[in-house]
């Protein structure tokens, strides 16, 4: 049985984290047999270096070996790549056309993002695996194959199943061994020597000199949170070291080629919500309602009130105005022949136009008979009468004894004729 350290050196495997090392030497024991594996981890980690030891080290090592990704080929065409199609059995098979399953037959088949397998077709990858038998898509002929299957997965495989997007039987098919490769940043001390290893890569193949991390980039680098693991970190040092002119890599520099943490992904939200989502939702529209109908029954009062006194705001209850408006200073009334309006005085003061027309965006009052209508007419025109004589014409102060504004006086004079 090889080491690990072998392994790695003829498979270019940095790191000596001990996670990743019993990864290596999971796959070096199971590779003799002939068991199913599945391998887990993140985008990127390098889960398709687990099947390639398998492989090399079993007994089909002479045998082909290909590598599928599943979630590269449409849901429509996968059936006829991994099993085969006859000749004339859909639009298109213009010739009989073998799958990758007999292509196979005697080696291994890696099935990469094996979780995006479209449930038809785990069906019958469950078949191969527990009995070596498949049929061709428009065939009726069953045949039999002899491949291992090694899968790979970077979905919640359990979380899949609860979700009825994965076959909890194929699941268990599957994994008889689960070997886990670690995160990149769960193996921070591997992450300098895989970047080392990337500049020295990159400054042979571009034919320049390799880039060096200062002290605070290299701890900057380790502390970072690579979601995109070694592929993103490969990525990084890549464009370095095509970029930088200047070979000695700062903190400062570094930083400009990664996102800022948190912003390089899509933040998923939850849509779903609960019963008592639903109730508190509810009960915010019910107090709106309920607030709406208490003010629009004291703006009823307060006109009514107004109707009635025929008099200046300062004789209607004050608390009454306050709650209402806020304020009982801010308050004035103005009245329109069938209809009695109450509006803040500043708002005259910020409108230079107001007409007629503005009046539809207010209460009605209740209807009132026209006897009284003319009466509180014939009321408030007596009022600035004597306000304008007691303060001699004065509008002005005319208008502050009545509690009106200016303005607001202005129109009643001109609506009067006085």
């Amino acid at each position: 049985m090889e080491s690990v350290q072998n392994i790695k050196q003829r498979f270019e495997i940095i790191g000596n984290d001990p996670k990743l090392n019993r990864a290596i030497e999971k796959a070096i024991q199971v590779a003799p047999t002939d068991i199913s594996v599945l391998v887990t981890g993140e985008s990127g980690v390098g889960k398709e270096s687990i099947p390639k030891i398998i492989h090399a080290l079993s007994h089909r090592k002479h045998g082909k070996y290909i590598a599928v990704n599943c979630g590269a080929i449409p849901e429509g065409t996968i059936d006829s790549e991994l099993f085969g199609h006859e000749k004339g059995s859909f639009t298109g098979a213009t010739a009989t056309r073998e799958g990758y399953f007999e292509v196979a037959n005697g080696g291994t088949i890696f099935l990469d993002e094996v979780g995006e397998l479209p449930l038809t077709t785990q069906v019958r990858l469950l078949r191969v695996l527990e009995n070596g038998e498949f049929i061709k898509v428009g065939s009726s002929q069953v045949q039999k194959t002899n491949v291992r299957i090694v899968a790979a997965t970077n979905v919640n495989m359990f979380e899949a199943i609860e979700k009825g997007r994965f076959r909890e039987d194929l699941y268990y098919r599957l994994s008889t061994v689960e070997i886990h490769l670690p995160s990149l940043r769960d193996r921070k001390e591997d992450i300098h020597l895989l970047f080392r290893k990337f500049a020295s890569d990159f400054a042979h193949k571009y034919k320049m000199p390799p880039i060096k991390l200062s002290d605070e980039a290299v701890n900057f680098l380790q502390k970072y949170r690579w979601s995109g693991n070694i592929r993103q970190l490969r990525n990084v040092a890549e464009q370095i070291s095509v970029l930088e002119t200047n070979r000695d890599i700062s903190a400062f520099t570094l930083q400009s080629y990664l996102p800022v943490e948190g912003t390089n992904l899509p933040t998923v939200v939850g849509t779903k919500k609960t019963e008592s989502d639903f109730s508190t939702e509810r009960d915010i529209l019910y107090k709106v309602l309920f607030d709406m109908k208490s003010d629009l029954n004291d703006l009823k009062k307060l006109t009514l009130e107004l109707m009635k006194n025929g008099s200046k705001v300062q004789d209607i209850n004050p608390s009454l105005i306050q709650k209402v408006y806020g304020s009982k200073d801010d308050s004035a009334f103005f009245d329109n022949q069938t209809r009695t309006e109450v509006i803040p005085t500043h708002t005259f003061a910020e409108q230079e136009e107001f007409n007629d027309d503005d009046n539809e965006n207010y209460l009605d009052a209740e209807t009132v008979e026209e006897e009284e209508t003319l009466k509180i007419e014939a009321k408030e025109l007596e009022l600035i009468k004597k306000a304008l004589e007691r303060n001699k014409g004065k509008r002005k102060a005319a208008a502050d004894e009545l509690g009106i504004s200016e303005r607001t006086l202005y129109r009643k004079i001109k609506q009067f004729d006085l």
